[in-house]
């Protein structure tokens, strides 16, 4: 069971970063291939619907069990235990980094009171490139969730560092 709720994570973890991949790859070159008329054409677009509704379920979920697997492998191991910790953190960080950089920016690109061309060129140009810092973010999670994925898989890792420490480990 432990193995599946990490298999999960992974997978949302990994939908996660391939919709950001594909926001830096398709949808922000568009936004910005012709200000002011192209970010107005996403404005209107996203009046239905929009990214965050995709982000706002899949993100908390891909952090909730992300702390879930962290308390299941608890008693794992030092390294997996720190793998699973540094992949929850580095999670929580690219949703800090949504909160805290990118929500500011999209209001001004898609919220309807900025139509300077200077100002949306640079939020545009600033929102693009930390882009890629986020979906870097979400990856070194994503890495961090498979090898200790892999880890569980060869418990002789987790015995020899818990013995080393005295520590019994049982089976995932």
């Amino acid at each position: 069971m432990k193995r599946t709720l990490l298999f999960a994570s992974l997978i949302v973890a990994s939908g996660l970063l391939l919709t950001n991949i594909y926001t830096s790859l398709v949808d922000a070159p568009a936004w910005g291939h012709d200000i002011p008329r192209s970010i107005q054409t996403a404005r209107d677009y996203y009046r239905v619907s929009n990214p965050g509704n995709f982000f706002r379920v899949f993100s908390p979920l891909n952090q909730g069990l992300a702390l879930l697997c962290a308390a299941l492998f608890w008693k794992r191991g030092r390294p997996t235990r720190h793998l699973l910790l540094l992949a929850l953190l580095l999670y929580v960080g690219a949703e800090g980094m949504t909160f805290n950089y990118f929500y500011p920016r999209n209001a001004i690109l898609f919220g309807p009171q900025v139509t300077d061309v200077a100002t949306l060129q640079r939020i545009w140009q600033e929102w693009s490139a930390m882009n890629w810092v986020r979906t870097l973010v979400v990856a070194g999670g994503i890495v961090c969730s498979a090898l200790a994925l892999h880890r569980s898989y060869f418990p002789a890792l987790a015995a020899r560092g818990a013995e080393r420490k005295g520590v019994a480990i049982g089976a995932a």
